[in-house]
């Protein structure tokens, strides 16, 4: 099922579960230029959709919304919890191969007041943790595909993390280098998985994108879906996915 170029992962009574397109807003901004968004194109089929959560304009993949207000409260409530799990996949620029487990990123992010909307890791930001590990490794094109399970949800968290690692995403506009900017047409980082307790049944619930073949250009494609499949989620993993 597709509404309007945005491709349906599941759907009930209670949920829509979307493919967010790289480019496209999730809610309406501010202006008659920013009113096509997810939010936008969804209401015109179901009126009674609500918004969730969001993700940058430039990032794909999943994307909650509610068909009832009483269930956007539960699951923003999920979300402010931290009872969901979220698994995103980056290509970033990487010029030196990096040991392949999960590594904790603990820094804090703050807005850059002068250069707004950019954020940076500073004093005086908020606690961010980001778990990051590396799925391949390209050494001819210095890429790495990289999976990332944010615990936190700041602003541009993702994108400020692998900057400050010196690992800077292939496409990234506001955070990478130029030339690392300009490889690709858009941002290469993609919400592939989203987990949670369902807020009718309250049975734990995985939802997967298709993985984008951007994201795995140079890499050999067996052993990264290898890789994926057999993917050990780090902590907290709470009861859900205990």
């Amino acid at each position: 099922m597709v509404i309007e170029g945005i491709e349906v992962i599941d759907h009930d009574d209670s949920l829509w579960v979307l493919n967010k397109p790289s480019g496209l807003l999730s809610a309406p901004g501010r202006g008659p230029e920013k009113q096509d968004s997810v939010m936008s194109r969804v209401l015109r089929h179901d009126p009674a959709a609500l918004q969730v959560h969001r993700l940058d304009q430039a990032t794909s993949g999943l994307l909650l919304m509610a068909r009832t207000p009483k269930v956007q409260r539960q699951l923003q409530a999920a979300f402010a919890a931290r009872d969901t799990l979220k698994i995103y996949l980056a290509l970033v620029h990487s010029p030196h191969k990096v040991k392949d487990v999960w590594q904790l990123i603990d820094v804090p992010i703050a807005l850059h007041w002068p250069d707004r909307p950019r954020h940076h890791v500073g004093t005086g930001g908020k606690p961010s943790q980001t778990w990051w590990q590396v799925l391949a490794h390209d050494p001819d094109t210095q890429r790495s595909l990289v999976a990332l399970r944010p615990i936190t949800g700041r602003s541009h968290q993702i994108r400020v993390h692998l900057s400050w690692l010196g690992l800077p995403i292939l496409g990234d506009t506001l955070y990478a280098p130029m030339a690392i900017a300009e490889l690709v047409p858009r941002l290469c980082l993609h919400a592939w998985q989203l987990g949670l307790k369902h807020p009718i049944s309250s049975a734990p619930v995985l939802w997967q994108s298709p993985i984008l073949p951007i994201l795995l250009s140079g890499f050999c494609q067996q052993t990264v879906a290898q890789r994926l499949h057999n993917l050990d989620i780090p902590p907290p993993k709470g009861d859900l996915y205990a």
